[in-house]
């Protein structure tokens, strides 16, 4: 059945590998929510499925349950319900070593075609899914269907693709023959087996639970780890629903289906700090906020780690051949989703003198002004804003809103609550926008999650270029974008900030956003500066979660001569 798996979707996983290395636009999965493509009924069906979920217990019939846990809270205001089960780790750890036994020993085919078909059964759910990371992290609906459903299932193949490239890489076995003297010739079979490094856990993140936690779990799992879904307290159900999936397939294929678990806790009692320096653990990818990031780093020593982290990611303004095209793009960076990616920017950098434009210069204020104008347009429609900006997903982040309201600088434009007709009890917020001089680095050289903007007066481009470099390789960013009228400047600036390990892009204006990062194309962080150690995905995401080790055996000189 496995094997099968492997044929039937062999067509899919060549394409993923000829992308990868191509890195031209190539998505196996379709983003749009339509009906002629998931079904007619696909919509209702999942939406039906969501709701069967909520005031229930998930079971998933996992050993060592002690209790059930329940922290989490719609964004939108609905009541959820759901309960998770919470595991003994000194009952769950011993299933999960015996259940990786066999698969840990599978042959490579069968494993990546166990994972190319637990992808291909979650894309088929993806509207349910959708429903899950809506209501889990406060995402519009269309952004939780593409980023939560096929982008997520993207980059979860692109982990698959990379790890059979890898892991084929190297040949299973191969005749090795050296002539030792004139009349004599050693002859070895060489075999060479795929080790792998042991029990991966992924912890997972309370915005995108599964866009940044598939890329862990589809190349631990591809490459013969078993794995732990340790997932957000507050975002729970796109990953119960994606373990359960796996859980199934690994069943049918005739593996135990402990080989993947859901390792849930809540707010009071957290376990991931247990979790992750367990010496049965191998590997632990990590997506979240610096503090624990950092610990996970310098504890997690029996482990390889994998993080990506927080940053400050910057834009410099320095002209621009299309103001409008300029300021629409940036606003609706700074909108989407209420300013909670890792990669929506937080820092405008523009020059005191003003900025290049056909018309002559603008100034300082006036280009901060055209920015604010693009934003309340954006936030002017309340169903646009609805669903653009979606919903906050924790209180912390209002918090935050307040308290960088009553901070250093100016208000250009405050962070106010938007009517969302279909959930009234949604928790939202427009962008707030400061102004603050290069002096005040204490509140801009900060990662300030959520819908908050500083826009920061320099001296000049250059050193607009210089602040964003060196904030980048100090306190880490992943994104970074400039609009200039001068090559220039772009040169510059793209070479000052791709050395600092931040991802560049240059003079957008239409429907591509610096925030996005395409699957098979883009590499998500860099694991060049603090925001994060490792990259989503390239061949050293994949590589060293297994280990190539060999076996030799001498070949008698008769069957050496008979071959």
């Amino acid at each position: 059945m496995a094997c099968d798996w492997f044929d039937t979707h062999r067509e899919t996983l060549d394409g993923a590998v000829e992308a990868s290395e191509s890195r031209a636009y190539w998505s196996a999965y379709p983003e749009v929510p339509s009906g002629r493509i998931y079904g007619e009924t696909a919509k209702d069906d999942g939406l039906a499925a969501w709701k069967s979920r909520l005031g229930t217990k998930f079971d998933l019939g996992q050993p060592g349950r002690t209790s059930w846990v329940s922290d989490e809270a719609s964004p939108y205001g609905i009541e959820t319900g759901v309960q998770y089960p919470r595991s003994d780790l000194d009952t769950l750890l011993p299933a999960v070593t015996s259940a990786s036994e066999s698969w840990r020993h599978a042959e490579i085919e069968t494993r990546v075609g166990v994972c190319l078909e637990i992808l291909h059964r979650i894309n088929r759910r993806s509207f349910e899914m959708a429903f899950a990371v809506m209501h889990t992290t406060g995402q519009g609906f269309m952004m939780a269907f593409q980023a939560g459903g096929p982008h997520a299932q993207d980059r979860g193949l692109e982990a698959v693709a990379y790890a059979w490239r890898e892991m084929t890489r190297c040949p299973q076995s191969a005749m090795w023959s050296k002539r030792v003297s004139k009349t004599e010739t050693v002859t070895l079979e060489k075999t060479w087996r795929v080790v792998p490094r042991g029990i991966a856990v992924n912890v997972g993140c309370s915005t995108f639970p599964t866009w940044n936690g598939y890329p862990g779990i589809f190349a631990s799992l591809a490459t013969g780890n078993a794995v732990i879904v340790k997932p957000h307290p507050g975002a729970v159900l796109p990953l119960a629903l994606t373990v359960e999936i796996a859980r199934e397939v690994l069943t049918e294929a005739g593996f135990d289906p402990n080989v993947v678990t859901l390792a849930c806790d809540d707010f009071e009692a957290p376990i991931a700090q247990d979790l992750v320096v367990r010496p049965e653990v191998g590997i632990v990818d990590f997506t979240g906020g610096n503090t624990f990031g950092d610990w996970v780093e310098a504890n997690a020593m029996q482990a390889r780690v994998y993080t990506e982290k927080a940053g400050v990611n910057s834009i410099i303004l320095d002209g621009t051949d299309d103001l409008r095209g300029t300021t629409g793009n940036i606003a609706f960076s700074l909108c989407l989703f209420s300013g909670q990616m890792c990669t929506t920017p937080q820092n405008i950098f523009i020059p005191a003198d003003g900025i290049d434009t056909p018309d002559g210069p603008m100034s300082f204020d006036d280009a901060a002004a055209a920015i604010i104008k693009a934003v309340d347009w954006f936030v002017s429609d309340p169903a646009r804003a609805a669903e653009v900006l979606g919903a906050i997903q924790a209180e912390a982040t209002c918090k935050r809103i307040t308290e960088a309201r009553s901070g250093c600088g100016t208000v250009l434009r405050d962070s106010t609550a938007i009517e969302n007709e279909r959930f009234p009890g949604a928790r939202t917020a427009t962008p707030l926008v400061m102004q603050v001089d290069v002096a005040d680095a204490a509140a801009w050289q900060r990662e300030a999650f959520g819908p908050i903007i500083y826009v920061v007066k320099t001296e000049s481009t250059d050193e607009s270029i210089s602040l964003a470099a060196e904030t980048a390789k100090t306190k880490g960013a992943l994104t970074a974008a400039v609009w200039s009228r001068s090559d220039d400047v772009l040169n510059r600036a793209a070479e000052a900030l791709t050395d600092a390990g931040v991802a560049t892009s240059c003079n957008l204006t239409g429907q591509i956003w610096v925030n996005q990062s395409a699957a098979f194309s883009d590499f998500h962080v860099s694991g060049g500066n603090p925001a994060g150690n490792a990259t989503l995905c390239d061949a050293a995401f994949v590589a060293d979660r297994f280990r190539f080790v060999a076996s030799r055996v001498p070949v008698p000189a008769a069957v050496e001569a008979a071959d």
